[in-house]
């Protein structure tokens, strides 16, 4: 009887360890990350720069979703939106650099003022996780911002 009970014990614990491995904190997809910048380009588009800016940077649904947020960048090549740390309002993009030294801020604003955008690959932190995680971030223009969304890997 006592080691039917330490076995139960046991089976209890490991699959409490299982689920709370699995329960962690879930990642936005890149297909899903693109389907969150058309969103986002189409309410800046309705709602205007002004609201939409300021929608983007205030860290809630439908513009901030687990790990996935929305990022903005002005014509004077400064962050004008972020949805994950509102610190970086202000930034001067061409100081953005990831952890390998990579210009990741440029290459964002020009790979979104190509037409139809495109991506860009970095290592940066995940707001979710507080670790530096490689992203892939998919930006294009929008009025006179380029506007991204990223997932990380």
């Amino acid at each position: 009887m006592r080691i039917r009970s330490l076995v139960t014990l046991f089976l209890a614990g490991c699959a409490t360890a299982v689920l709370a491995q699995t329960s962690g904190p879930t990642r936005g997809t890149p297909a899903e990350a693109q389907g969150l910048l058309t969103r986002a380009i189409a309410h800046y588009e309705k709602a205007g720069r002004a609201q939409a800016l300021a929608d983007f940077t205030a860290k809630k649904a439908p513009f901030a979703d687990r790990d996935l947020y929305v990022f903005c960048f002005g014509t004077d090549r400064t962050v004008t939106a972020h949805g994950a740390d509102r610190s970086q309002v202000g930034t001067n993009i061409d100081t953005l650099k990831d952890v390998d030294g990579k210009a990741f801020g440029t290459e964002l604003w020009t790979t979104g003022n190509k037409p139809g955008g495109g991506s860009v690959e970095y290592r940066w932190t995940n707001p979710a996780t507080k670790q530096v995680e490689p992203k892939v971030s998919f930006v294009r223009k929008v009025g006179s911002e380029v506007c991204g969304v990223g997932a990380y890997k």
